[in-house]
């Protein structure tokens, strides 16, 4: 047995170099996790829970599947405990960042901690095969080989949460920009005559070409309302979901506004001249900011270009008197 190891030591040391058992070791840790994750999610029914589900429905696991819009088919549910956060605030958070993302699925939290699980694991082993083809071909030290097996892990498992993060950010721009005429069109409908509700369908058709994210908050809203949603908590709703600032402060005001029995109309004129405003200030504070950022880039293009043309020729010259000496 021991000429055995003896020759697996010698043969690895050969084949990877110095840290070749180690290599070794650690890639069959790797294979053997990865073997047993299957069977530590894989939960057994037990018979007897499941003679009382048969005879009486679970509430608690119907007011899960309620809060989490989880179905019976789906292959992701056995898995639930294992990719949901069971903290509800943990949860919330979570759930309310993939829908200011533009994920209203029922199984989104679940989706986007599989897919932090999955590219995670799957990074980690291509780390590791990197790290086993570096090792094979030249020497390279311990702490060189947990980089570059951590490193590629940590992104795989972190690129989830940077696509919707990025998401978040681009649909909160979206909406932020779409706002002010979104406004201006809601006001047009209801000096016509429309009512509110009415008003908010008209707008989501005509900005969808332009703005589909703003579009599809105000289809939200109007779904709502149709099906007998109290109209505040719609409108506080679409706050949440946005994210935006000028959206949370056009909910306060309509809500204001019928709190105090003031005229819509009138609440909307206001409020839609304000954020005429705010958007031109905002383009003249992206304008101000201009030159301080194109500075650089002016400086890098343009004096090197510059000086070689004006100081080419002397330093031409100079080399020439030089050699000549």
């Amino acid at each position: 047995m021991q000429q055995f190891l003896d020759a697996m030591n010698a043969l690895l040391t050969n084949q990877l170099g110095p840290f070749g058992p180690l290599i070794a070791v650690g890639a069959l840790g790797l294979i053997l996790v990865l073997l047993t994750l299957p069977i530590l999610l894989r939960k057994e029914e037990d018979p007897l829970d499941k003679l009382k589900k048969d005879a009486k429905p679970d509430k608690s696991e119907e007011q899960a599947q309620l809060r989490t819009g989880g179905s019976r088919d789906d292959k992701l549910a056995k898995y639930s405990t294992f990719l949901e956060p069971q903290d509800e605030e943990e949860y919330s958070a979570i759930r309310l960042k993939l829908l200011q993302a533009g994920y209203r699925g029922k199984n989104s939290v679940r989706t986007y901690h599989f897919l932090q699980f999955i590219l995670g694991i799957g990074f980690l082993g291509l780390g590791a095969l990197y790290a086993v083809v570096q090792a094979a071909n030249k020497d390279v030290g311990m702490s060189t080989i947990v980089l570059s097996v951590l490193i590629p892990g940590v992104c795989g498992y972190m690129l989830p949460k940077y696509w919707v993060t990025r998401r978040q950010g681009e649909r909160q721009q979206e909406i932020t920009n779409g706002f002010p005429d979104s406004l201006d069109m809601m006001l047009v409908c209801v000096e016509a005559g429309q009512s509110l509700d009415q008003s908010i369908i008209r707008v989501s058709k005509e900005i969808r070409a332009g703005f589909p994210a703003l579009a599809d908050e105000y289809e939200i809203v109007a779904h709502e309302m149709k099906a007998g949603k109290d109209r505040i908590q719609v409108l506080r709703d679409m706050s949440e979901r946005a994210g935006v600032v000028d959206v949370s402060s056009f909910v306060t005001v309509l809500i204001q506004s019928a709190a105090f029995g003031t005229s819509i109309a009138e609440a909307l004129r206001v409020y839609a001249s304000e954020m005429r405003d705010k958007r031109v200030m905002r383009a003249e504070e992206k304008a101000n900011t201009l030159p301080t950022k194109m500075t650089l880039a002016t400086m890098m293009l343009t004096v090197p270009p510059l000086l070689i043309i004006l100081l080419g020729p002397s330093v031409h010259e100079i080399q020439q008197a030089f050699g000549g000496l």
